[in-house]
């Protein structure tokens, strides 16, 4: 009897060294990614203190020999970086908001009202989703034309109120996420539906709009193509369109361009800090049943 038992626990022990084993390889697997997803930022910020000469050495060093200031100091006397950033913050956080708002009201809608045609509209949005905004960017840009708001942040908006995704993130949350047991004692009680919207389920919706508006903020922030053709003066540049400025035909000036890439990189970074939890927690639990 011994002898099985201790043939039992063999076996036990074996198959937790054999877990652990696979948990660690993961783990360093995962670990060794991470690092290598991270390097190039670190380098971006390392070439941001470097002078021209050590920049171009070879092997190149992660830490400065003789860390200097010059690069920033060129960009805030020869760019308006700082209106660049302003620009493009105030640009995305007004997008952010939109599309908040867009998602979060149609999102409910389709995910707890009952009608044939929304069925149809939701599979018009997700079709919406597939199509690259290439495709529709040169009548969008007449429409902002016959609008007389090129050149300006309503233009760069016109582009960005809207996000399928967002919506389709909002839906599937509210169907799986919200009871319909809860917003019919609401409607019982006599409570309206802006009222149940507003006190109940946007309560509800806090983590799932959180990573929603990291999506939406990044969206905006990292948008390249859609600002170069509405925005036709160097002072209404968002971030974006102004790094491209450190790129000429021949050369392109590393030091400034990695002092003005460290500078856009802290907004991302404090955003992502504050509502990291907030973007896992929403996007884990899309689809997901209680």
């Amino acid at each position: 009897m011994s002898t099985v038992t201790d043939r039992t626990r063999a076996l036990g022990m074996a198959r937790i060294r054999r877990r652990s084993f696979v948990d660690l390889s993961i783990d360093v697997v995962l670990t060794l990614f991470c690092l290598l997803m991270i390097l190039p930022l670190v380098l971006l910020v390392s070439n941001a203190f470097k002078t021209p000469q050590e920049m171009l050495a070879w092997p190149p060093t992660v830490i400065p020999d003789v860390p200097t200031l010059s690069n920033f100091k060129a960009v805030l006397a020869d760019t308006p970086l700082l209106r660049w950033v302003a620009n493009s913050l105030s640009f995305a956080l007004l997008s952010t908001l939109c599309i908040l708002m867009t998602s979060a009201i149609t999102g409910y809608i389709l995910g707890k009202f009952r009608h044939r045609l929304l069925s149809v509209f939701f599979a018009i949005i997700l079709a919406t989703a597939i199509v690259p905004f290439e495709v529709y960017m040169i009548p969008l840009y007449f429409q902002a034309q016959s609008l007389g708001v090129l050149n300006s942040t309503w233009g760069l908006l016109l582009g960005y109120l809207v996000m399928s995704f967002g919506i389709f993130l909002v839906r599937q949350n509210v169907i799986h996420s919200i009871p319909d047991e809860l917003l019919e004692a609401a409607r019982i009680d006599g409570a309206g539906e802006l009222w149940i919207f507003w006190r109940i389920v946007l309560p509800l919706l806090r983590g799932t709009l959180g990573a929603l508006g990291i999506l939406a903020f990044f969206q905006a922030w990292t948008s390249f193509a859609w600002p170069l053709i509405v925005a036709t003066t160097r002072e209404t540049y968002t971030i974006e369109v102004g790094l491209a400025l450190f790129q000429t035909g021949f050369t392109v000036d590393l030091g400034r361009l990695s002092a003005a890439s460290a500078v856009v990189l802290i907004p991302s970074v404090t955003l992502f800090v504050l509502l990291r939890r907030n973007f896992v927690q929403g996007v884990a639990s899309t689809g997901l049943k209680e």
